[in-house]
């Protein structure tokens, strides 16, 4: 009975050993190995096999993990104390530096950040703190990774999660973003009232171009026309005198007679009481009489010659 109960309880201490013998090391973490108070190295991933008597284990997470540093009051190069809170990304980098070169991480990180953080916006003024936040964030990470490259890890990012100025500049700042909107609504208006302007003489110049061009075209149509009536016109007199030169060519000498006593008849039917008779009036009765038989009553006879026959 005794020796069973002395076989059990050296078999739970030998189960028990062989439990805190063994460590299982997940892929994103190692141990850093103590033996006797010296570090003998790094361990895992995978089974990792230790003296539970005279071994000591560390465990580093390789993740990139973050911390966040609460907000911290700095004052800037123009004498603005300003609050702001960030979080910092760091990643270990060499886990048996991570263990042996700093005691507490997490603390020391977040008294170096604010103690850099001051640093950075000391040497910034206010309206830079507000508009170059990427630019801080650069700075900060800098400054970071070379305090903690000493210590195995790597300060990856540095994000500037909030800003809070005093109240005075706070409402300082919203009005001159009023402002700025003010002005910025009066220059839209200023540039909208320009470009109608442009697009309304644009407009009345192309309706004068058109006026100007439909004038012109007009007065070219009408000058055309009356070219085109003054030929045809001109054509006209042209055939009627062709026409008359024509019928002239078929009068004899008699039939001229004839239309020159019938215009002096209707000369001596009008009422004037004196009359201009042309010269060759004497020609024409005699040319009147060779027409007519020498016994006919009513005209005088043929004057004797007077060539001395």
């Amino acid at each position: 009975m005794i020796i069973g109960i002395v076989i059990g309880v050296v078999a739970f201490a030998a189960l028990f050993v062989g439990a805190m013998s063994v460590r299982i090391v997940r892929e994103y973490q190692r141990i850093v190995l103590f033996r006797l108070g010296r570090v003998i190295g790094t361990r895992g991933p995978g089974l990792v096999f230790i003296n539970p008597a005279i071994d000591r284990t560390n465990w580093v997470d390789l993740r990139e993990l973050y911390l966040e540093i609460p907000s911290q009051t700095a004052i800037t190069s123009d004498n603005a104390p300003i609050s702001i809170d960030f979080i910092i990304f760091y990643k270990v980098m060499d886990p048996q530096t991570s263990v042996l070169a700093v005691q507490n991480f997490a603390g020391a990180a977040l008294n170096i950040a604010a103690t850099t953080l001051r640093s950075v916006v000391g040497d910034m003024a206010l309206d830079d703190v507000l508009s170059k936040r990427e630019e801080m964030n650069a700075v900060l990470r800098v400054r970071l990774d070379d305090v903690t490259e000493r210590w195995g890890v790597k300060v990856t990012n540095v994000e500037v999660r909030e800003i809070n100025p005093p109240p005075g500049v706070l409402e300082a700042m919203t009005r001159q973003m009023s402002a700025e909107r003010t002005r910025r609504a009066q220059v839209t208006e200023a540039e909208g009232q320009k470009a109608a302007a442009i697009l309304a003489a644009e407009g009345q110049r192309q309706a004068a171009i058109t006026l100007a061009e439909g004038t012109q075209k007009a007065t070219v149509l009408a000058a055309e026309g009356d070219r085109q009536a003054a030929i045809l016109k001109a054509q006209g007199f042209s055939g009627g005198l062709e026409k008359i030169l024509e019928v002239a060519r078929t009068l004899d000498e008699n039939t001229l007679l004839l239309q020159y006593l019938d215009t002096l008849k209707q000369v001596g039917s009008s009422p004037s009481t004196k009359f201009v008779v042309p010269m060759e009036l004497s020609s024409l009765l005699n040319g009147l009489r060779s027409l007519v038989p020498a016994e006919t009553p009513g005209l005088p006879a043929k004057p004797p010659s007077t060539n001395g026959s």
